[in-house]
């Protein structure tokens, strides 16, 4: 069995290869930009269908199909990230988290946004001012249960 980074390999060389965006991977397989790229970055898995779809798209042999549906091991490094574009993500968190936690434990009590029934859109705004990056994170509420 292919393992998700050799997958993730491949997957990005042949994106690369045919010149494709994860937008246009995405609408050919029918989902959303965001779930595609993190299942073929490792990070999710596609059921046989979408898998198999998304190896027809770029070329791609059966073993990655394969490897796309593999259940993944959700855990990352816990060193802060170097890239810029994420250590900026990390500081918004760490910046803004202890507010949202506020606003969302009053609007909706003792519980946490689930990562699991979970949407997230990526969208481009252009603004006079320099474009802006609009990131729309949607989360079923989940309360914690007293007993």
């Amino acid at each position: 069995m292919m393992n998700k980074e050799l997958m993730t390999a491949k997957i990005l060389e042949a994106k690369v290869s045919k010149g494709m965006t994860w937008e246009a991977i995405a609408e050919t397989i029918g989902m959303s930009p965001v779930f595609t790229t993190s299942a073929a970055l490792g990070m999710n898995s596609l059921t046989e269908d979408k898998a198999f779809a998304l190896c027809e798209v770029l070329d791609l042999d059966k073993p990655v199909a394969e490897a796309l549906q593999v259940c993944p091991k959700k855990a990352w490094d816990g060193a802060v990230p170097q890239d810029p574009l994420i250590y900026r993500l990390y500081e918004v968190v760490g910046v803004y988290g202890d507010t949202m936690k506020e606003l969302i434990h009053e609007k909706f009590g003792d519980g946490i946004m689930s990562a699991i029934d979970f949407t997230m859109d990526i969208e481009k705004e252009e603004n006079s001012k320099g474009d802006r990056v609009v990131i729309t994170m949607n989360g079923k509420f989940l309360p914690y249960k007293a007993w």
